[in-house]
Formats: C-alpha cells, structure tokens, sequence
C-alpha cells in the first residue's frame, strides 16, 4: 500500500521539523518526547499516541477521557482514564487489574466509527486478549502493534498482519543476537530441569510476568512430574483466564501455612522478583530460574539472582520483528520501545524510511538500563 506522494512529502518535512525543535523531559530510565507530531492520524503527546480525528488515545500514560488499550500489562492499561476501549477477551484481567472502569469491548476484526477515525483491533499474539489497533483516517491507515509476537504459543489469538501506510512497531529486542528456539525445545528443557529437581526432593522456584508468561509456562508444563504450586499474584490471574475457557493444568496457591513437605519436588510459578525474597525462603535450598527473553544475556540472569535462565519471550524476536514489518507493507516505520536507534538504522539500510516515537512504554522482565548493552529502561 503506498502513501500518495504529497502526504509522503508533508509527512517526511513534519517529522523532521519535530524531530528538530522536540524537547525531550527526563524521567528515570527514559526520556519521553513531547508534542511531537507523527502525521494526521496519530500525534504523540505528553500523555501518549493521539488520534485528533476520534479524540482518543491508545495505550497512553497518563489518564485521559478516552483510552484504546492493546492489552493488560501494567505499562500499557493504567488506572484513572474516563472510557477504555478494549477487545473483549482482554476485558476480565483490565476489571480484574484496574478495578471499577468505564469499559467497552470490541471483537477481533470489528470496525467501529469514534469521530472522523474508523478502528478495529486485531490479534497481536503477545498475551489472550492482546490486540494491534488499526486507525483509518481519510484513507489512510496507520497500525500501532502495541507488543507482539509471531509465534503461536496455544493460549493467545496468533498474530496477524494488517495491512497499513504506516505501522508503529515495538522492537523490545530488537537486535541480531535475539532469536528464539521453538517453544517446545524451551518446554523441554523447563520439565527435564524440574524433574531432575523432582527427584532428589527440591522445590524448582521458576520466575516469570504474571500475566501471559505464567499460563504459557503452565500450559508446556509436564503435571506428571509433580504439584504445580503458584504465587498469589498469579494465581489471581490464571483463575480468571481459566474461566475465560483457557485449559490449564491444575495449580495450588501457595498460602500463609510455612508447611511445604507434602508439596516436596513441586514447580513454583512466582514473579521474578519473588525469587531471593523472603517469601522464596520457605522453599528451603530450593533451586531458581526465570523464564524470559533476556535470559539469552548470561550477566542479566546473574544479576537477577537466578541458577538458570530459559529463554522464552512474549514479544518478537529479530526475525519476526522483520517479518511483521514486511508482511504490514508499510512504507513507513515507527519504532517504540526497545533498541529503536540501532533497529532504525538497521531498516533504513533496508530502504524503508524508519523513525523512532519515544514512549513510557517498556518489556514486563526488562533489565536495568544498563544491562542489556543500551537497551530499553
């Protein structure tokens, strides 16, 4: 789909201007671009991507009346918004994590009219419920892909491409040493360490986000080996996505009762940062590892304070960020999030004509800022 030639030149003279007079405001970890205009479809505010046309926002950071949410991570559904527009299936975990709101819901594929921009939200196959969001404007269509990912995980609609003139990619890992094995090699390898463990009678602590990664990680896990015990955080959210009709092995909170010893050789799914923290010592000389795409950098897992790392992201590694991108058709690029200056460069040798939307969005697991050699906050 090509832009036509008049909006391409106004479009390529207006984000250069931006690009030029933007002042950029300090927040710790990242910086966060003020008023810098994206072209007539999406505008990029202080409070996040704007559609001056239906007089909304997606994904933004701070509260506004109208709010599109591409899924239920806590960097991209926060609380205090007027309205929130979000596809049905994402609707539970949104009432579960940000209480009484004002929402609407909207099936994968379904046009709706808000304003002068026609939407529609499409499956990003990051987490169940997750979404692209596509907005239509005069004829021309932007995408913004919230965060996703190209392989089919079993639990999450799988991602499909949109067609669009312009896509806005997030590109968390978006570097050459970032590609994924199969997600069956990784489950493997997770239930060949539990039973190991299993079998001399320790408890196997496995960190990871409490929304998305941990039923993925349910779902690839052998019950044969033993109990599945689970972290209160993400016990309250499997249960929901369990009565959404995701078919997950059967779990067992952990509670206040310090007594493990009928649970000995158990797997337990708790957030990263539960491991090494008073609530893991119960567990006794039990044994750590976190599931998540930095795990492929051996210094971040050592610095979260875990034995193993088993590398298994919800977003797109390097090939499937090209690949989405080529499947769009999108003559222009925006990069969010992420190695956006290294990735940019990267597509612009390509021959795409790329630019970079500085958002207050990040990865669930990401590192210290440091850690990941410039990587995302």
């Amino acid at each position: 789909m090509a832009l036509p030639v008049a909006f391409a030149a106004a479009f390529a003279a207006a984000f250069a201007a931006a690009f030029a007079a933007a002042a950029l405001s300090a927040a710790p970890g990242r910086a966060i671009l003020r008023l810098m205009p994206a072209g007539p479809v999406l505008t990029v505010t202080d409070c996040g991507l704007f559609c001056p046309a239906g007089d909304f926002f997606i994904d933004p950071w701070r509260p506004v009346n109208r709010a599109l949410v591409t899924h239920g991570h806590a960097d991209h559904a926060r609380p205090g918004m007027g309205a929130c527009l979000a596809t049905d299936a994402a609707a539970p975990v949104l009432r579960h994590r940000l209480g009484d709101i004002r929402l609407e819901t909207i099936r994968y594929g379904e046009r709706r009219r808000i304003g002068d921009a026609t939407v529609s939200f499409h499956p990003a196959g990051h987490v169940p419920g997750s979404a692209q969001i596509r907005v239509e404007v005069g004829g021309e269509v932007w995408v913004v892909s919230g965060d996703y990912k190209l392989e089919d995980d079993g639990l999450s609609t799988p991602w499909e491409p949109v067609p669009c003139h312009v896509f806005i990619s997030e590109c968390t890992f978006g570097l050459p040493l970032y590609r994924w094995r199969p997600q069956a090699a990784i489950a493997q390898e997770i239930n060949a360490w539990w039973s190991a463990n299993a079998a001399e009678g320790r408890f196997c602590l496995l960190g990871a986000y409490a929304l998305g990664k941990a039923q993925r990680l349910l779902s690839l896990l052998d019950p044969a080996i033993g109990p599945i015990l689970t972290h209160g955080a993400i016990e309250a959210t499997t249960a929901i996505l369990r009565a959404q009709g995701l078919r997950l092995p059967a779990t067992t909170r952990v509670g206040a009762d310090p007594d493990l010893r009928a649970h000995r050789g158990a797997i337990v799914l708790c957030p990263p940062s539960a491991i090494g923290s008073p609530w893991a010592r119960r567990f006794g000389e039990a044994r750590t590892a976190i599931a998540s795409g930095w795990m492929q950098l051996r210094g971040i897992r050592r610095r979260r304070g875990a034995e193993r790392g088993f590398v298994l992201s919800d977003h797109a590694d390097w090939p499937g960020l090209n690949a989405a991108i080529a499947a769009t058709g999108a003559s222009r690029v925006l990069l969010t999030h992420g190695f956006t200056v290294p990735f940019r460069r990267w597509l612009e040798e390509q021959g795409h004509q790329a630019g970079i939307l500085a958002t207050d969005y990040g990865e669930e697991d990401a590192p210290e800022p440091d850690a990941a050699a410039g990587g995302p906050a």
